[in-house]
């Protein structure tokens, strides 16, 4: 059975962003952001998915999120 949209309410509206973290040790003592993630959310529940940005090159992350 494939699923479409949101896997939690099922909603089709979906959008993303663009985010930065630190990460462990001297990163995140001298607050430097080097890891980048894509973040696709559902803009009628707020569910979630974070995509590594240098993982996620050349593929629609939208099209990950619905399936």
């Amino acid at each position: 059975m494939s699923q479409h949209g949101c896997v939690k309410c099922g909603s089709t509206n979906a959008n993303q962003k663009e985010v930065s973290m630190t990460g462990t040790g001297l990163s995140k003592m001298f607050d430097v952001q080097n890891n980048q993630f894509l973040v696709v959310y559902c803009e009628d529940c707020g569910y979630s998915e974070f995509y590594n940005k240098q993982a996620s090159k050349g593929s629609n992350i939208l099209d990950l999120f619905f399936g």
